[in-house]
């Protein structure tokens, strides 16, 4: 038994991370502190207005643990690591995992190419970036190789010059084939170079040099010429326009402010790279109820830039933020030069703050609109069937379904909608065990049977150990049973369930001469249900999927049976040899008329087995 007291007391005076333990020994929270003995104690003294969350949060901890660091900073460090390793439930989390494109310049080889990266390294190449889309990245990359005619081949330059023949790059004039030595590296080099400048954003030499080839080529009558000239000056101009200038110090720097409501928080980023609005990015922060805008930021910060290989020159903030000066130094430590962050009060930094913040704001009013309209269909649709039913609540329903062809391979499909959505990790599939011919009632009492009964040994087992809750599907109960038919369905159903003193609802799905549901079955009544709301589109969605998922497990189970009837008759014709006949032949027929020489052409199958694979197709063709 952990004793609160006496651990509260070995506490040390210094700096730290602390984590936070439920009875299940789960990680709830994790924190940093400069003095981990009074940051840790606080948690357990009796103060009001701390925020709901988080006397939620204490209420559950069953232990703490501690990690002493040398430093603040650290700590700090080491609180970001295991916050993304956990993901406690109580930290404010990222909820976006992305990594961004960068055009990464090879000015460490000899013949530099220009590539695309997803990640930053330490490896003499120059980066520029991060960009929002990957679609412009490549779209730049492409225009670069045009404009310039460098390579992108991973030949090794010079060793391999002259070895193999020029590409096909060359010959539509998008290289100089520096592999077969046409062009001097120091030629080369200047390219290379025209291309970083442009990359800085310097686009006036290349459309000057552009427009007046594409008039001299006009005026030289090369059409041609003329019209790739033009193309490549339209391309330039395009990519220049979409560089919106922001600022004339031609710092990179990031732009952050947050728009929140009760449960949902939308930071939104902006990308300022030269002085030039590169694009932007918004990120949705959990778990964030009770949570100041400030301490969102903070966590927000903490945690992007903890994963973000580029780090600007400043951070712009909407809010002042705790612990900046550590975060200043541990960006700084990151990035390997001084970092700011600042929060703007007036001019035109304060503008693009207020700017981001508008964006945050609608990301979140739009993304608010979408759920609603989103939980009509779902959460909405569940509400009218409980209405229709006279249920109190439903949350998880369960709806069966059996599949066979004149009794061959009965199977049983069960799908799982849990607030009206499909939870498809605890969809499952029965192969039928008991019965032999085209009976569903038999056939569905087996399935719910050997359902419940799982789902009872399940929660027994449970209860010996002493836990909570299991992760596997069957032991958890429905609120709902929906059964693929009507009064007949429903009557096996509600046999299984008194059989194994079970009360859970069920309601058939009565359908039409068209086999269109018209109808719910339910206490030996049929309801009418309107076919244009969301309960009935709901209802049909979910028979579709029962049907679907029986469907596709039946014919898994035919496909299967078909190569196993024949080949698995023959001795020493296993399941890998047989994969690999299959894969090698395409086709039983194939295999049929194949030779014995034939046969052996199939790394798996030796001699005598490809013989007695011969003699067993000869013989069968001689009976038949």
């Amino acid at each position: 038994m952990f004793d609160f007291d006496e651990e509260l007391k070995k506490l040390p005076a210094s700096p730290g991370v602390y984590l936070m333990h439920d009875a299940a020994d789960t990680i709830i929270y994790v924190g940093k502190a400069v003095n981990l003995h009074n940051r840790v104690r606080s948690y357990f003294r009796k103060i009001v207005g701390r925020g709901p969350q988080i006397d939620k949060m204490v209420q559950q901890i069953a232990r703490f643990e501690y990690i002493v660091t040398d430093s603040e900073l650290e700590a700090l460090v080491l609180e970001n690591n295991l916050i993304k390793e956990y993901s406690p439930k109580y930290n404010t989390m990222l909820k976006d995992d992305k990594t961004y494109p960068y055009i990464k310049v090879t000015v460490g080889e000899d013949y530099p190419r220009i590539l695309f990266s997803r990640e930053m390294k330490k490896d003499r190449s120059k980066y520029f970036g991060p960009y929002t889309s990957a679609a412009a990245v490549k779209d730049t990359i492409d225009l670069m190789n045009k404009l310039y005619q460098l390579r992108t081949c991973n030949r090794k330059l010079p060793g391999d010059i002259g070895q193999e023949r020029p590409c096909l790059n060359y010959h539509i004039r998008q290289c100089m084939a520096p592999c077969q030595g046409y062009i001097s590296r120091e030629e080369y080099r200047k390219r290379v170079d025209q291309a970083l400048d442009f990359l800085n954003g310097n686009y006036r030499p290349v459309l000057k040099d552009l427009e007046e080839k594409m008039t001299q080529a006009s005026e030289n009558l090369e059409f041609e010429e003329a019209i790739r000239y033009r193309d490549l000056y339209n391309s330039v101009k395009s990519v220049a326009q979409k560089q919106k200038i922001t600022d004339s110090d031609g710092e990179d720097k990031d732009i952050l402010a947050l728009a929140q409501d009760e449960t949902d928080a939308v930071v939104q980023v902006f990308f300022v790279r030269g002085g030039k609005l590169i694009g932007r990015e918004h990120f949705y922060m959990t778990h964030v109820q009770g949570y100041d805008p400030s301490q969102i930021l903070l966590d927000f910060v903490k945690q992007f830039y903890a994963g973000t290989p580029f780090i600007p020159r400043e951070l712009m903030l909407q809010e002042e933020i705790a612990d900046i000066d550590i975060l200043e130094k541990w960006l700084s430590s990151r990035k390997g030069s001084r970092v700011y962050i600042r929060v703007p009060k007036k001019g035109t930094k304060e503008k693009l703050v207020e700017l981001a913040a508008q964006n945050a704001y609608l990301v979140l009013s739009r993304d608010k609109e979408r759920i609603r309209r989103e939980e009509g269909r779902t959460i909405g649709a569940v509400k009218e069937i409980a209405a229709l039913l006279g249920l109190d609540h439903i949350s998880r329903m369960e709806a069966y379904d059996i599949s066979n062809i004149s009794g061959f391979a009965n199977v049983g499909s069960m799908v799982v909608f849990e607030k009206g959505k499909a939870k498809r990790s605890d969809y499952r599939k029965f192969r039928i065990q008991s019965v032999s011919g085209p009976d569903d009632y038999a056939c569905m009492k087996e399935v719910l049977t050997r359902r419940f009964l799982h789902g009872m040994e399940e929660k027994e087992e449970l209860d010996r150990k002493e836990i909570d809750h299991a992760l596997g599907s069957f032991t958890k109960f429905p609120d709902l049973l929906l059964m693929d038919g009507g009064k007949g369905q429903v009557n096996i159903a509600l046999q299984v369930l008194e059989e194994l003193h079970i009360d859970i609802p069920v309601c058939g799905m009565v359908k039409d001469d068209n086999h269109r549901t018209r109808g719910l079955f339910y206490q030996n009544e049929e309801l009418p249900i309107d076919t244009h709301s969301e309960g009935f589109k709901l209802i049909t969605r979910i028979q579709d999927e029962a049907h679907r998922f029986a469907i596709e497990y039946h014919r898994s189970l035919r496909s299967k049976a078909q190569v196993r009837s024949v080949l698995d008759e023959i001795p020493g014709v296993g399941p890998a040899r047989r994969k690999a006949l299959m894969k090698h032949f395409g086709s039983i027929e194939e295999i049929k008329e194949a030779s014995v020489e034939k046969l052996c052409e199939v790394r798996e199958i030796p001699e005598h087995i490809a013989e007695q694979i011969h003699e067993y197709f000869t013989e069968r063709n001689k009976g038949g």
